[in-house]
């Protein structure tokens, strides 16, 4: 299967692209950089000692995106082409809806004209907006806070539409939790451009003194020690979660759902000990006030995942924190 890792050189597809290459998938790489570095593409071909086409494309460019079309047999896609940071997406809301809706647009209408209706979307847990249930399954009811979470739900929504049109295709909707860490090898991890807006990367800025201090969003949240809780999944169970959709697509067309998280909930606090302690590191951090668009708690049940396509995680917390680290160590 010849798979179109869109935004393959980002944090989440650079892993994934390393995984599907390791069982055997051929993958064609496109990316424009603009949160990822070029270097990332030869080091997923160090780490797999595997060759792919790669091309410098912005997927919202329609007319760029179907060369890479015409070059390649594509039999599906992987689409990670989209922004990410919640607080960003609160202040630059426009930004957010045209990138994320569009480039989403343009890979699906191209998928439909060269007849290779399959894709894996990257969708996330923000489309529970706050939580009707903790944990959350995918019948929970979907409304969200930020305009983040509000693209990846019109996304579903689009497919969701595609589908009922036409049953030709299989679509595996990915809610994602939080991932954090690193490849083992220590040669990819999280690099976000500018100040970082999510945590681990930020707690590692902090730790190699880039930055003075950690900005810890509230602490009179409703939860065990203040701080928010999220569910963080290491990026490699992540990864393979897209390798077991695409499984699941090569066999059966359909519309499916799944919660990629490890169904645990832990505190910004815990997560700060917890790397301090695996580490030996220094966190040094300050109590700010809640930030725009959180909510306090968000943890998975990824059951159905798990029944149905073989999903589990095999990364604790501290290997998450030891690898994140490890990936500083390896770059500095």
């Amino acid at each position: 299967m010849k798979v179109l890792v869109v935004g393959g050189a980002g944090y989440i597809g650079s892993h994934t692209c390393v995984d599907l290459l390791n069982n055997r998938f051929e993958i064609v790489v496109v990316d424009n950089f603009s949160n990822s570095k070029p270097e990332v593409i030869d080091k997923i071909k160090q780490i797999t000692g595997k060759d792919f086409n790669f091309y410098e494309v912005d997927a919202c460019n329609q007319e760029a995106l179907e060369e890479v079309f015409k070059k390649e047999k594509i039999d599906g896609a992987i689409h990670f082409a989209g922004y990410k940071a919640v607080g960003e997406s609160v202040e630059k809301p426009l930004m957010y809806y045209h990138n994320n809706l569009l480039s989403a647009l343009v890979l699906c209408e191209l998928l439909d004209k060269y007849n290779c209706r399959k894709i894996v979307f990257s969708s996330s847990a923000t489309v529970y907006g706050v939580p009707e249930r903790l944990p959350l399954t995918e019948d929970c009811r979907l409304s969200t806070t930020n305009p983040y979470g509000t693209t990846k739900l019109m996304i579903e929504k689009i497919l969701e539409d595609l589908y009922k049109s036409n049953n030709d295709w299989g679509i595996c909707i990915l809610r994602y939790f939080n991932p954090i860490g690193a490849h083992s090898s220590g040669l990819i991890g999280e690099d976000p451009n500018g100040i970082p807006n999510n945590l681990m990367p930020y707690i590692v800025k902090v730790a190699n003194k880039e930055l003075p201090e950690l900005g810890v969003f509230g602490n009179d949240y409703d939860t065990k020690d203040g701080t928010g809780v999220r569910d963080y999944i290491h990026v490699c169970d992540l990864a393979h979660g897209h390798l077991l959709a695409l499984n699941k697509l090569a066999k059966e067309n359909g519309l499916n759902y799944y919660n990629l998280g490890t169904g645990h909930g832990y505190s910004v606090l815990e997560m700060v000990e917890t790397f301090k302690r695996v580490n030996n590191v220094d966190v040094p951090y300050k109590i700010k006030e809640r930030r725009a668009g959180d909510i306090a708690e968000c943890y998975a049940d990824a059951t159905k995942a798990l029944n149905e396509l073989g999903f589990k995680t095999e990364y604790s917390l501290e290997d998450m924190c030891a690898s994140a680290w490890n990936y500083v160590v390896k770059n500095k």
